[in-house]
C-alpha cells in the first residue's frame, strides 16, 4: 500500500463522491478509511491486517503534518483513523475478523485489552476523544499532541504482530 502521506487525488462525479461520503458517515468513519475498506475486503486477513496496520501509520503520519500546519481539528480526525485502524488490523491478523462497526471496534478494544494490557484502554479512549473533537473541535493542540503518543504506541504494538 502507498504511504497515505503521498496521497493520489481521484476524480469522481459530484454524486458518486457524495454517495461515498454519505455511507462513510452513516458509518461513522472517515471517507479514507471507507474507500480503504471497499479495498481491502477481498483480501485474506493477514494481508488485510498489514495494510490496515500501514494505513494506521500513515495516518499519524498525517496528524503530524496536519498539526504543523495548525490544523488541530484534521489531525484529531486522523488521530482518530489510525486508533480505528490500528484495531481493524489486529482483528485481522488474530481472528480474521473485519470489523464494520463502531460497536465491532468497541467490542475488539476489549479483546485486545485482554491480550496486551491496560495501555489499548488509554489509546483507545485518546483516539474517542480525538474523533468527538474532530467533529466538535473544540480540543487545543496540546491535547491532539498527547493522543498521538498514546495511539503511536498502540499502533506500533500492532505492528510488530502482523509484521512478525
Amino acid at each position: 500500500m502507498q504511504d497515505l502521506a503521498s496521497a493520489v487525488v481521484v476524480r469522481l462525479p459530484r454524486s458518486d463522491a457524495e454517495r461515498l461520503e454519505r455511507e462513510a458517515s452513516r458509518l461513522g468513519i472517515g471517507l479514507e478509511e471507507y474507500v480503504l475498506e471497499l479495498l481491502l475486503r477481498n483480501l485474506d486477513p493477514l494481508e488485510r491486517a498489514r495494510e490496515y496496520a500501514e494505513a494506521a501509520r500513515g495516518l499519524l503520519e498525517r496528524a503530524r503534518e496536519e498539526l504543523e500546519r495548525g490544523d488541530v481539528r484534521q489531525a484529531a480526525g486522523e488521530a482518530w483513523g489510525a486508533a480505528a485502524l490500528a484495531v481493524k488490523a489486529y482483528a485481522a491478523w488474530r481472528d480474521g475478523k473485519r470489523l464494520t462497526s463502531h460497536e465491532g471496534l468497541w467490542e475488539y478494544k476489549r479483546v485486545m485489552k485482554k491480550d496486551l494490557g491496560e495501555r489499548v484502554s488509554d489509546a483507545w479512549y485518546a483516539g474517542q476523544s480525538m474523533h468527538v473533537c474532530f467533529y466538535e473541535g473544540w480540543c487545543a493542540r496540546e491535547g491532539v499532541e498527547e493522543a498521538l503518543e498514546r495511539i503511536k504506541r498502540l499502533v506500533e504494538e500492532v505492528e510488530k504482530r502482523v509484521e512478525a
